[in-house]
């Protein structure tokens, strides 16, 4: 996720403000060689490919953002998230595949970076290739899985990544639902938002918002790397050579990168890629069979789907777009953790309007709630944001619930039962349909950047 905010050095630079912005935070950039030794390596196919992680380094933090932005856990030394970034050869287009950490993987033999000790294949977590090896494991091991060529290596850490954000100006983040994680603070009302670099941390780092956690977290990524782009190729930034210095001294300040990985080619790409937007990229995770695939001795994985997953990286070795040209979703309804059917709600009037309470728990039932078809005034009068009232443990059909009662208020009352209530407010136009969607499918859909981005 922070890996990703390394990719807008690629698009700032297309303003050609010339090599000397560049070049100046060039010698700030820590070398590492994770290509050494390499032997047996895929053919290299079209365009490039560069593999972006992210690591949870927290070092440069300061004790008060800890605080505010929940960072004070102590760090694994392992990858937090991974991606694989394809520009196309004639860079009019990149593909960005989010490689989950929880991902089973075999790693080569290798000798134990912190320990000297030589290690025969074993299976792991994908994260675990770098806590083991470093950077030259790691870009083994995705070689091995994806049988992709890594041209280049980035990595990025918390620090760059909220300080590039704030640099910018902030990014705008679309929600059509309250999103809201208690791990790392995030709460964000249905609709538009500019966050701060902490704020996004929160937002990109969130894996409790919905039942989905790490896929859910990934494809929120996605959809911030697709507003960042958006921000850095429509605002003036790239135009002003202080405001361009000053990103770029945010990024590369921090960042990891393999020796190959210069000024120039930063350059080389930038000047290609003029034209570059959100509608020229796309997003996708690697397609998965099972979520929780259990290892022994390893723990619970997930599982790629082989032969989807063969055919998605063979796309990309061809240079072939992983998108397909279609127009948005004609079905509205909001994908949720629990079916309607599954969910019993008790529908109370908070306003002074006669029969609003039978006409939202008809709109309910129709949706395939389970209202108790017995509608009644609620005690609390004057209400203005119709609210769900919800027992902590039916957390997961609370928000099942809101997604269908757009703008609404999400309340805990322990105690309460397997009952949901609604109190309806003044705001109430109608009922969303819902439809339950599984989360891995939804997660490893790919989606254009324009498809993603505020509208």
């Amino acid at each position: 996720m922070r890996a990703a905010t390394t990719l807008s050095v690629v698009v700032l630079a297309s303003a050609g403000i010339g090599h000397a912005v560049v070049s100046s935070v060039d010698a700030d950039i820590a070398r590492v060689d994770p290509f050494k030794d390499m032997k047996n390596r895929p053919p290299a196919g079209h365009g490039m490919n560069v593999l972006l992680v992210g690591t949870d380094s927290r070092d440069r933090i300061s004790e008060q953002e800890r605080q505010r932005y929940r960072l004070g856990g102590r760090p694994c030394n392992c990858t937090d998230t991974m991606m694989i970034v394809h520009l196309s050869q004639d860079r009019e287009r990149v593909s960005v595949v989010s490689l989950p950490r929880d991902s089973y993987a075999e790693l080569p033999e290798h000798a134990d970076q912190n320990t000297g000790q030589r290690h025969g294949p074993h299976p792991v977590k994908l994260n675990a290739a770098y806590a083991e090896g470093g950077p030259g494991l790691t870009v083994r091991t995705v070689e091995k899985m994806t049988n992709l060529k890594i041209d280049h290596y980035l990595e990025v850490d918390f620090t760059s990544f909220m300080r590039t954000v704030d640099v910018i100006g902030g990014v705008r983040i679309c929600t059509a639902e309250p999103v809201k994680d208690s791990y790392t603070g995030l709460n964000l009302a249905a609709g538009t938002h500019t966050l701060s670099g902490g704020q996004a941390l929160q937002y990109v780092r969130s894996r409790h918002v919905d039942g989905a956690s790490d896929l859910g977290r990934m494809k929120r990524q996605q959809h911030f790397l697709a507003a960042l782009i958006e921000q850095a190729t429509s605002s003036r930034v790239l135009l002003n050579p202080l405001k361009f210095r000053d990103v770029t001294t945010a990024v590369l300040g921090s960042v990891r990168a393999d020796k190959g990985f210069r000024t120039d080619e930063l350059l080389d790409l930038g000047r290609a890629m003029r034209n570059f937007s959100p509608s020229s990229s796309e997003f996708a995770t690697v397609p998965i069979a099972q979520v929780a695939h259990p290892v022994k001795g390893v723990g619970s994985t997930v599982k790629w789907d082989r032969a989807k997953a063969d055919r998605l990286f063979r796309a990309l070795r061809e240079d072939r777009p992983l998108a397909t040209r279609k127009s948005r979703r004609a079905d509205s309804a909001a994908t949720v953790e629990v079916a309607p059917q599954r969910i019993h709600v008790q529908v109370e009037n908070g306003t002074d309007t006669t029969g609003l309470a039978r006409r939202v728990d008809s709109e309910l039932a129709a949706a395939g709630f389970r209202t108790t078809r017995a509608p009644r005034d609620a005690q609390e009068r004057g209400v203005t944001r119709t609210v769900v009232l919800y027992d902590p443990r039916w957390d997961r059909s609370a928000r099942s619930l809101a997604a269908a009662l757009p703008g609404s208020e999400l309340r805990p009352v322990p105690g309460q039962g397997a009952t949901l209530r609604v109190i309806v407010g003044s705001d109430h136009r109608q009922v969303r349909k819902v439809r339950v969607e599984d989360p891995a499918k939804a997660a490893t859909a790919v989606v254009r950047g324009d498809e993603v981005t505020c509208g």
